[in-house]
């Protein structure tokens, strides 16, 4: 299949399109990079939202819940669900066919799951491109429901425009929770599970928490109780979610999120071509490798030695 037809192929709404371009963009293909330079001009229509929280907390449940409640709004979805990696083949341990069985004969919504392939945080790396060829196949709505490694899942936000923080009742130290960044990303908190004892106990911890945040912001998150088996609190979750994308493009904050996300992207994407290009220029070279064995015998230090390899294998015009 040619870059041409890929491109107009997801642009036409066709699934088996879609889906092979992830896997082109998982896999690190170069037609995938084509195509997404293709497709750039038809993308940043959807609202993509990302879903944390730490493990056993209901996020896929919740996500499931919040899709029908969209879905009767006659709005079309994307979510990709972002698991553990395989040591082995780099794949995601839970498909895409497991999760959202509810939704899996409804060609409104598409569901993928990728492989955080031994990325530190929860998002793999191609999630963000993923997010954007789903975003030109023409989705309202992208959920991106994280790992959920707990703590290390900050990095949610530089794909979502609204992030949804959930917990539930008895999870554990909230201090904790602060310390690691994890409260102070959400736009949205919610307590999932309210039907266990504690859950109020909860919203009132978290509402605490938010009194002392020494920020100044426009927003306050507000705290939500759910059940994502029952549904019970979706609907109003779901309005949450449309009122906060309501107060970005009102309070310009839409727009500054998009030039940071851009600058944050363009600069991750510099740092990664620069870094390729190097190790395929520095891989069997025996300056290389003497060097490598110079630091592990102290003979040099390992940050005079990155210097003069990168200004002799980066920038030399005569390599």
């Amino acid at each position: 299949m040619s870059v041409t037809d890929l491109v107009n192929g997801v642009l036409s709404g066709k699934r088996r399109e879609l889906a092979r371009l992830i896997s082109l963009i998982e896999n690190e293909d170069g037609d995938a990079t084509e195509a997404l330079i293709q497709l750039y001009k038809h993308t940043g229509k959807a609202h993509i939202i990302g879903v944390t929280g730490p493990p056993g907390s209901g996020k896929s449940s919740l996500v499931t819940k919040l899709t029908t409640e969209f879905r009767k709004r006659e709005n079309t979805i994307g979510i990709v669900c972002v698991d553990p990696s395989s040591p082995f083949t780099g794949g995601a341990f839970l498909g895409d066919r497991i999760r959202m069985q509810e939704h899996s004969l409804d060609n409104e919504v598409y569901v993928r799951s990728m492989g955080t392939r031994g990325h530190l945080g929860g998002l793999a790396r191609a999630t963000s491109d993923a997010v954007r060829a789903i975003d030109a196949f023409g989705k309202d709505i992208i959920f991106v429901e994280t790992v959920g490694a707990g703590q290390s899942e900050v990095d949610v936000i530089d794909v979502a425009q609204t992030v949804i923080v959930t917990d539930m009742p008895g999870s554990g130290d909230d201090i904790q929770a602060i310390k690691a960044g994890i409260m102070e990303i959400a736009d949205i908190f919610v307590v999932n599970k309210m039907d266990l004892p504690g859950a109020e106990r909860k919203v009132t911890e978290i509402n605490a928490m938010l009194d002392i945040d020494p920020s100044e912001k426009d927003w306050r998150p507000p705290v939500i109780l759910t059940n994502s088996r029952s549904g019970e609190g979706v609907t109003e979750l779901a309005d949450k979610i449309l009122e906060h994308l309501q107060f970005l493009k009102d309070s310009g904050q839409l727009e500054q999120k998009g030039l940071k996300r851009s600058r944050d992207e363009l600069q991750e994407l510099m740092r990664y071509k620069l870094t390729r290009e190097l190790y395929q220029k520095l891989e069997g070279q025996p300056e290389y490798e003497a060097a490598i064995k110079k630091i592990a015998t102290r003979k040099e230090d390992p940050y005079s030695v990155a210097e003069r390899l990168i200004a002799e294998f980066l920038f030399s015009e005569s390599r």
